[in-house]
């Protein structure tokens, strides 16, 4: 069993594919090119909008016709030199614009004797890079904002952040698009309704808000990593997605210990992409996987990331990322399953049990523990667990109760578990493992 997600991920993603867009320069097709300039902008171009107007769906609105006026003169002039300037640029003429026209309204309500309280102070220029790396910023803490349900958080996340559409992000979480579209227009009218404020928050608040920003790209890159539904095992495109937001998160947030973890974390998990599939594309657990086949570029960003993680780190315990990065980098540092130190990993997983504490992080501590001391012990944890609530309707617990009755000669208990498992799965690929281990059990 591969090291799972601390908390349950949400409702399954398909991958969209949209990375092999040419690039600008070369181009010689304009909308291609405004199609490729737009992705790579379009969060900067709604963050530096939604300075101005103070809400990211008039932001988008705005960022939207931007595109259109690039769509019509593009063409017909040429791609500028840096199209993401001039994007950027003709969307806040538009904010500056809309700012205008409302101050001009209400000025004339109150020259009618009317008193309007809240009109709408225009917002310098940004300074230089680091003012719309700050506003970035802002987009992600707004986007991922507590008030927000975790479905709505992640959508969108990917609509903003991501640069996705909506029938994209449909295609990922297999819902239809109306629902996409109404999961993504709630959120952003209940940030209007509730005055959610396009800041960066500090203090305890910032603590808090930030916890959710960094579960929103963990749920996202684990939707693509094992997909709870669909026929497909892995959706590569959705773990790109995160960990692009994860190390542009970093990037922005330099100083945030559990920002620099989760990057790590991610950089490890993603690097065994490669070996997790077999040519057909059906599940290579992970003590089969050909760790030749690991991507070593992304293991040493792991390791360099969960570095910095300890650097700027203050004295006392790690946060839950870093835990969770370091039982990825012991994986990612064994040449073989067998030179794994499960020892350590499972001390990790009790240190995580306490700081974060949840009955998926004591299932993978079990299964540790069966790797370190045996699967009697882990067996009592395992059973200590089948009462909790949340893990119900978890494949996972079944799953991992078979692999153990199994080792521990009890072949036709562990059938009917792995046989569980799989009436309990939602992604196609997952039930034919579990079902192809059922049928293993008894030769």
């Amino acid at each position: 069993m591969e090291q799972q997600p601390a908390s349950n991920p949400p409702t399954a993603p398909n991958p969209p594919d949209h990375r092999t867009a040419p690039d600008h320069r070369t181009a010689p097709d304009p909308r291609a090119a405004i199609e490729t300039v737009f992705r790579l902008e379009y969060p900067r171009v709604i963050a530096a909008v939604a300075r101005v107007v103070r809400d990211v769906g008039i932001a988008e609105e705005l960022a939207q016709d931007a595109l259109v006026a690039a769509l019509e003169q593009w063409p017909r002039d040429g791609v500028p030199d840096n199209p993401g300037a001039w994007l950027t640029a003709a969307a806040r003429h538009r904010a500056v614009d809309l700012v205008r026209r409302r101050e001009n309204y209400a000025r004339k309500l109150q020259e009618m004797g009317r008193d309007l309280q809240t009109t709408t102070a225009l917002p310098e220029e940004p300074a230089d890079a680091d003012d719309i790396d700050d506003d970035l910023l802002r987009l992600v803490f707004t986007a991922c904002h507590p008030v927000l349900s975790a479905e709505a958080r992640t959508a969108l996340t990917l609509r903003l952040l991501g640069g996705l559409s909506t029938p994209e992000i449909a295609r990922a979480f297999l819902v239809p698009e109306p629902t996409v579209a109404q999961r993504i227009v709630r959120a952003k009218k209940t940030l209007a309704t509730r005055n959610v404020a396009f800041e960066v928050p500090y203090g305890p608040d910032r603590e808090a808000r930030l916890g959710s920003v960094l579960d929103v790209i963990y749920l996202i890159f684990n939707e693509g990593y094992a997909a709870t539904a669909g026929d497909d095992w892995l959706r590569p495109a959705l773990c790109e997605d995160a960990l692009r937001l994860a190390r542009q998160l970093a990037a922005l947030m330099p100083k945030e210990p559990e920002v620099h973890a989760l990057a790590a974390l991610l950089e490890f998990q993603a690097s065994r992409t490669p070996a997790r599939t077999a040519p057909d594309g059906s599940p290579v657990l992970l003590r089969d996987q050909d760790r030749r086949r690991w991507d070593r570029r992304l293991v040493a960003r792991g390791i360099a990331a969960l570095e910095r993680a300890g650097a700027t780190s203050a004295a006392g315990a790690p946060g839950p990322y870093a835990l969770q990065a370091a039982v990825a980098a012991c994986h990612a540092h064994a040449p073989a399953y067998e030179d794994t130190d499960w020892t350590a990993i499972a001390t990790l997983y009790g240190l995580l049990a306490v700081r974060a504490p949840s009955p998926v992080v004591e299932l993978n501590r079990a299964v540790a523990v069966s790797m370190a001391e045996g699967p009697g012990p882990a067996l009592e944890i395992v059973d200590g667990l089948a009462a909790e609530p949340s893990l119900r309707d978890y494949h996972l617990l079944p799953s991992v109760r078979g692999d153990l009755l199994l080792r521990l000669d009890r072949p036709a208990e562990a059938r009917a578990e792995f046989e569980r498992a799989s009436a309990l799965t939602g992604n196609e690929r997952e039930r034919e493992l579990l079902l192809a281990r059922a049928a293993d059990c008894l030769g």
